[in-house]
């Protein structure tokens, strides 16, 4: 794991006196020997050090996040060199994300101005309404600190600065009323929210009636109902970070989750430190022995604390290991794992609170209810284009302001109002590779360009009326399904359909009308089969490259002749040799191919239903195998995406995941008894111990494909030959 965040220490001293501190009030205090400021030669060598490393690992991007103490102690004047200093060395080798913390005390226009000119982040630490603020964060003559952040905040929150705002950071107090905490925090208005338990190792753990072992998980789910009953308003960090793990996706919190560590830390002596969290474990438990004079980020990054926070699952201790909860919960953070007598080797202070957390969210968020995707085709298919326009409208909302978005969603609400249109707009946003489309558009709101070609498209299939521009950013112009346009360059396009005939004109005076015979354009080839579907054959849509293999580049006239008869041939061997998992094929509407590098097989990618990467060079036998097995795991996958099929996170979900990928197994290794039979003992395992967990953690719609995958289990096994015993080989 490269590291990609820095957390430069600038100042050394606060404003405030807060008592749950961990720079002033924990285990190390090495901030009395150091530096109040960061000189401008360290943060020159930080910077040469970054940037080298950066450069060395080709890193996209570094963030620094400049922290204290209170970093804006050093004044609005050296806050401007330092940011100059970074900016000057680093952004010639990458693209450099400025971030601050702080407690917004001193937060002015003056700050403000600087952090503006350099694109500086700004966090602010609240703790909530002023009483339960005021519980910690007071001054150093013991006044509130309220008032004051609460006007920095206000400044940060009007319109010049309001880009700035990245979020309020809360520590959680058990004491306050955390629905008049979150309430308070709401009205600030922020982009996000953050929810920090307080820092405590076995040694010093936190504060916690005798009677209530999860009195913060309590807390929590309190914030969490009222944030779901509200919509959802404002991210949470902390429960986004649940709600994405328990579906599989990523940690968004150093504080929970497998997550390796990717931070790294240099105090104003411009030593190395590790996570600062870790100054509430011991005195020196942060240090590295490391410096940016002596040493670079490499070194830095092989230092056996820093590695020992990269080693996931791994690192974790045999409690921890063993949890059903333990993709979401990560062990908790590293630090609140410390005991003196266990080291780090133990699982979280918080640990009940975190299991208690995780299973709340998990349960919160299951729908019980029995979905008519696991039963039939058709309603698959039609969820998963749901899916699509719900997609597509997020998208829509997150970046409407975008000049390019508000356009291209104007297209799609009229083309969806036009007679006859909606049928082929749901076949377009069900192209595969428009799903990997909408999935880039919720985080990255420059990717506008690939759904307005893709509402191009719509209009092109429907005859519909359509007029159309936007900022393409390659020479090359993909309508889904359609076809490809080489353009001149990057730039600016006008798009006009009109019943049905495409023309698209350029910056620079170009004027296409895209047809069979024009220059410039290659219609996506389509492959009529043996079972009557006509398959695209996908070789230039640029979103196709999203499997775990490199794509082929299109293919020329001889390559896509031997591709397709190919692909005919296995087509024809699966009506012969399976005609029972034929059905299973259909089932997940398989309609596109992409030719794949050669030597790389049968691959699934991330994208939506229907589509198969495969090798340029595949044997059509190798696939008669391996498309039953490929269809039955698009189908899971698919299922997953519009259904629950179990608590998420429960050991539930990955037996069933276990049984019908053994059966998937079982299918391939048809023709080999020994295997064949073995993956079916594998798969009646994972229905055994399925059959033995909680009737809970399975939903009505998985006990369904629970019991859909029994059924073939039995119908597999008493196909199996019999010896002269009579029991089955």
């Amino acid at each position: 794991m490269k590291l990609q965040q820095l957390v430069l220490k600038i100042h050394s001293r606060c404003d405030l006196a807060c008592d749950h501190c961990y720079v002033y009030e924990h285990a190390d205090q090495s901030w009395k020997g150091r530096p109040t400021v960061i000189s401008e030669e360290t943060v020159g060598r930080v910077a040469e050090r970054l940037a080298a490393y950066a450069e060395a690992h080709e890193l996209p991007s570094v963030s620094v996040i400049l922290h204290g103490g209170e970093p804006l102690l050093v004044g609005p004047s050296r806050m401007r060199n330092i940011c100059a200093e970074l900016k000057r060395v680093i952004t010639p080798v990458t693209t450099l994300d400025l971030r601050i913390h702080t407690n917004g005390v001193q937060l002015n226009t003056r700050h403000l101005n600087v952090f503006k000119e350099f694109g500086v982040k700004v966090s602010v630490s609240l703790d909530g309404d002023r009483p339960s603020n005021d519980r910690h964060r007071l001054d150093r003559r013991g006044r509130s600190s309220y008032e004051r952040a609460v006007k920095g905040i206000g400044l940060l929150r009007s319109e010049e600065y309001r880009h700035l705002y990245s979020g309020l950071l809360c520590t959680v107090d058990v004491a306050n009323d955390p629905i008049a905490v979150h309430e308070a925090l709401v009205a600030l208005d922020p982009p996000r929210i953050d929810y920090l338990l307080p820092h405590s190792t076995w040694d010093n753990p936190p504060p916690r009636p005798a009677d209530a072992p999860t009195v913060y998980a309590d807390w929590l789910l309190k914030i969490f109902d009222h944030w779901e009953q509200q919509g959802r308003t404002v991210p949470v960090r902390t429960f986004d970070s649940v709600l994405s793990t328990l579906r599989g996706g990523p940690s968004l919190t150093e504080a929970m989750g497998l997550a390796p560590s990717d931070l790294a830390v240099v105090e104003t002596d411009g030593s190395f430190e590790q996570a600062d969290s870790l100054k509430t474990a011991y005195d020196g438990a942060p240090a590295t022995g490391y410096d940016v004079v002596e040493h670079s980020f490499d070194e830095f990054a092989l230092h056996p604390g820093v590695r020992a926070r990269q080693s996931g699952l791994a690192g974790l201790s045999d409690t921890c290991r063993s949890c059903p909860v333990v993709e979401s919960c990560g062990g908790g953070l590293y630090a609140h794992r410390y005991s003196s007598e266990g080291a780090f080797d133990n699982p979280s202070v918080f640990c009940e609170d975190l299991r208690t957390l995780v299973d709340g969210v998990a349960e919160r968020i299951t729908d019980r209810a029995l979905s008519p995707v696991v039963g039939s085709t058709d309603d698959l298919v039609w969820h998963q284009g749901e899916l699509n326009r719900t997609l597509l409208a997020a998208a829509a909302d997150r970046h409407r302001p975008e000049p390019d978005w508000s356009g291209v969603w104007r297209a799609f609400l009229e083309l969806d109002g036009a007679p006859d249109v909606a049928p082929h707009l749901d076949r377009t946003l069900a192209h595969p590779y428009v799903r990997t489309a909408l999935r880039d558009a919720l985080h990255d709101p420059a990717s506008a360009a690939p759904l307005a070609a893709t509402a191009v498209a719509v209009a092109v299939r429907a005859r519909a009326d359509l007029e159309l521009r936007w900022d393409h950013p390659t020479g090359a112009l993909h309508l889904p399904a359609l076809g490809t346009l080489t353009l001149r360059e990057a730039g600016p396009v006008a798009v006009s359909v009109k019943a049905g005939e495409l023309r698209v004109s350029t910056l620079w005076g170009d004027e296409f009308t895209p047809g069979e015979a024009s220059a410039g354009w290659r219609p996506v080839p389509t492959v009529p089969v043996a079972d009557g579907t006509l398959l695209l054959l996908d070789d230039s849509d640029p979103l196709r490259d999203c499997y775990s293999v490199p794509v082929a580049e299109p293919l020329g006239p001889s390559g896509l002749a031997r591709f397709t008869e190919r692909l005919r041939r296995a087509y024809v061997l699966l009506e012969e040799r399976h005609p029972l998992e034929r059905g299973r094929v259909h089932a997940v509407a398989l309609t596109t191919v992409t030719p794949l590098a050669a030597g790389t097989g049968v691959r699934l990618g991330a994208h939506g239903l229907g589509a198969i990467g495969l090798a340029v060079d595949f044997e059509p036998e190798d696939l008669v195998r391996e498309l039953p097995r490929a269809a039955r795991l698009a189908r899971l996958r698919a299922l997953r995406e519009t259904a629950d099929l179990n608590v998420p996170g429960s050991r539930a979900g990955r037996l069933l995941d276990e049984a019908s990928g053994e059966l998937g197994n079982a299918a391939y290794w048809a023709g080999e008894a020994a295997e064949h039979t073995a993956a079916l003992e594998r798969a009646g395992r994972a229905l055994d111990l399925l059959a033995a967990r909680p009737a809970h953690e399975l939903t009505a719609t998985g006990a369904v494909l629970a019991e859909e995958l029994r059924a073939e289990l039995r119908q597999a096994a008493s196909a199996l030959p019999t010896s002269r015993s009579g029991h089955r080989d």
